[in-house]
């Protein structure tokens, strides 16, 4: 007899019995979505009505903070090396006859799925209908992230990194991947080649270059049928997430920031990078400059928020991420919707993103409140 899955019906009621999956509606249509990682189904899978598709969710890539035995150790084969954008994660995929993006949770993004004509050629579908594609969206007018590409100076743009197809958990093989987007021209992020654990010169040589513009680190995948992963951040990817996620100091547990500041310090030594006053100067920075702009915001305007701007076809589209964002806020943070207004053919939208935490405790300090340490 086969083993049931979670997926089977039997499967599907344990797991939305524990909390683990829901069903969710967007558009028209209805579908399964698994909040948390539950038996063999990771978080963010989405199973929709009527055996339409399964869109398994995006695993989490482990981090390697020591580089030349992390490589050795996680990897028994060749592999490929890619950058890491700094964005936000989607995959692509054409269900009941529409595209759409789902983020990195398993929602339907109504930003990503609204501008996706603007970032991509949608036509791979007609020809791949079952492909799905693993993308990073990425620029300073997205509505998710603090920081962007510093080689993106306005709106946002899209690069694949993975693809899989509809009903699997399992990605393509590199050269598969490959020679997909060179024949449908799809936007990705940049590949430096296949390699080997004797390459570490090359591979460090990369990651300096990458450090040096500025870029948040690269992926390493395993050339294998075990298809293993893991990320490495530059020291510049770590003084980004660190300067990104200041404002949220008194929510996010304090091994966020640690493990950080020890990855920028075992990337400068591995890295062998110049100027260590800079680098100080730069991790000085990274920490003050938005605590001291949260105390500026704090004495003149009674809150501590931080504005996004992003832009629409459709202001629907824009009415609706604003109330996707306001239901999975959660207790540290609130969504205040600004305006939303024609710019030529598209729509800006502008909302604020206030950290009540940090709001009330610089409040009851800047107050006169005594601290007991």
């Amino acid at each position: 007899m086969r083993a049931r899955t979670v997926l089977d019906p039997e499967g599907l009621r344990r797991a939305q019995a524990a909390g683990k999956a829901v069903t969710v509606g967007y558009g028209g249509f209805r579908y399964v979505q698994f909040l948390h990682d539950f038996e063999n189904v990771p978080r963010g899978t989405a199973l929709f009505e009527d055996g339409a598709a399964v869109i398994y969710g995006y695993p989490a890539i482990g981090r390697l903070l020591a580089l030349e035995t992390g490589l050795a150790r996680q990897f028994a084969a060749p592999f490929w090396m890619e950058e890491k954008v700094d964005g936000f994660n989607v995959r692509i995929c054409r269900v009941h006859g529409r595209t759409i993006a789902l983020t990195r949770g398993g929602y339907v993004c109504p930003f990503t799925t609204d501008r996706l004509a603007d970032l991509m050629d949608t036509a791979v579908f007609e020809a791949e209908p079952d492909l799905v594609l693993c993308a990073e969206v990425a620029g300073p007018e997205n509505p998710y992230c603090d920081s962007a590409p510093p080689f993106i100076e306005a709106d946002v743009r899209l690069f694949v990194f993975d693809l899989c197809r509809r009903n699997s958990p399992r990605f393509l093989s590199g050269a598969e991947k490959q020679a997909l987007l060179r024949r449908y021209g799809l936007p990705s992020v940049a590949s430096f080649g296949r390699f080997e654990i004797g390459d570490l010169p090359r591979i460090r040589a990369l990651l300096r270059q990458l450090d040096a513009e500025g870029r948040e680190g690269a992926v390493f995948k395993e050339d294998s049928h075990r298809q293993r992963r893991a990320k490495y951040y530059t020291a510049s990817g770590q003084l980004a997430a660190i300067a990104s996620h200041v404002h949220s100091l008194m929510d996010l547990p304090p091994e966020y920031f640690t493990g950080r500041v020890l990855g920028l310090a075992l990337a400068a030594e591995e890295l062998g990078l110049p100027c260590p006053g800079e680098l100080r100067q730069r991790l000085g920075a990274a920490w003050l400059d938005g605590l001291q702009e949260a105390i500026r915001r704090q004495r003149r305007d009674g809150r501590i928020a931080r504005r996004f701007r992003c832009r629409f076809r459709s202001p629907d589209n824009a009415r609706e991420l604003i109330h996707q964002l306001k239901r999975t806020a959660g207790h540290h943070l609130q969504i205040v919707p600004g305006e939303l207004y024609q710019e030529g053919e598209l729509w800006r939208l502008e909302f604020e993103r206030i950290y009540p935490s940090l709001n009330g405790l610089l409040s009851d300090w800047l107050a006169g409140r005594v601290v007991l340490d």
